[in-house]
């Protein structure tokens, strides 16, 4: 039997935690509160982030303010096209006072990793990042090393700019939780990031939580409680973006889709819900969660054809005729 009064209490106990960490950032970062929740709810669902906006727009800030107010190691790696592989994982160097080849790790071992500008380097530098991201180790010769928990990468790439970058493949894509559209702040914002940071003082953020206290928080989050008609309602998305044409209401976007979201969708949209739940102080997860993370968990997940293209139909239009016309339990 599950206890929710219990969960509550247990999630209203650690969710003060992540209320702190995310005032603390917002000393750093004015008008992106969207972009800072979702990095928060990765750093719950223990999910990658891709983050993808014009350049100016603190993505790359963003992330190193969350590292900053998190007491664990942190790496930026500056992708570029002559990037190669052995320079983020690492590579076996030959001792000569041993006669041996001994193992270097490079900068992907650690807590949170920022892949800057990931589209900049080749698929096979892309690539070298696959195994940290699902199996959460990597290996250099005969020699695997398990990841530091929490491991987290975040990556952020340009939209606009195509020339010297190259697309991520979709096994690649597919292994970040979310994939954030960040865009401009508003009037207002914009004056308050001037009046903040005309003065060259920098801002000195605090250390808010301890690795332990996100492995913590991860605990709480994972008990929180999903009704079984709330499975089937993600189910459910997953499913229409596969075969939209057996569901009522949809059957105008079938020639839009030539590739629906994979199983990974159904148990990322779970997760991140959980997590989202966990930030609204919430023992049990509601639909509004899957609609409010819904766009970022499947955006990526969904490959449009050339139809959809011509017609100028995104993903984010075909996944709010998803949440518009299935039923919400």
């Amino acid at each position: 039997m599950v206890n929710i009064e219990e969960i509550h209490r247990s999630v209203l106990d650690q969710s003060q935690k992540t209320d702190a960490l995310f005032n603390e950032i917002r000393r750093n970062i004015v008008g992106q509160d969207y972009m800072i929740n979702r990095m928060l709810i990765g750093l719950l669902a223990d999910g990658h982030i891709l983050l993808e906006g014009v350049p100016g727009l603190a993505k790359t800030l963003a992330i190193s303010s969350l590292a900053s107010t998190l007491n664990a190691s942190f790496r930026r790696i500056q992708f570029t096209p002559d990037l190669l592989p052995a320079d983020i994982l690492g590579t076996l160097i030959y001792n000569q006072k041993t006669s041996n080849f001994e193992t270097r790790f490079g900068p992907i071992y650690a807590n949170f990793i920022l892949a800057d500008e990931i589209n900049r380097a080749p698929a096979k530098v892309q690539s070298a990042l696959l195994e940290s991201m699902q199996e959460k180790q990597i290996t250099i010769g005969d020699t695997t090393k398990i990841m530091p928990q929490p491991f987290i990468v975040m990556a952020t790439q340009n939209p606009i700019e195509q020339e010297g970058t190259y697309p991520l493949p979709e096994a690649q894509v597919d292994r970040f939780m979310l994939k954030l559209k960040i865009d401009y702040p508003n009037r207002n914002e914009e004056k308050e990031i001037l009046n903040r940071m005309v003065s060259d003082e920098p801002i000195k953020l605090n250390k808010i939580i301890e690795p332990e206290d996100i492995i913590a928080m991860r605990e709480v989050v994972k008990k929180i409680h999903i009704e079984d008609n709330v499975k089937d309602y993600i189910i459910d998305l997953v499913f229409a973006t596969r075969e939209p044409g057996k569901v009522k209401g949809l059957t105008d976007i079938e020639n839009y889709i030539d590739c629906g979201a994979s199983p990974r969708a159904t148990l990322f949209l779970a997760r991140a819900a959980k997590a989202h739940a966990f930030l609204e102080h919430r023992g049990y997860v509601t639909p509004d969660d899957i609609k409010a993370i819904g766009k970022d968990v499947l955006r990526h997940r969904i490959i449009i054809t050339y139809e959809a293209e011509a017609e100028q139909v995104s993903t984010d239009d075909i996944i709010m005729k998803l949440f518009n016309e299935i039923q919400v339990p």
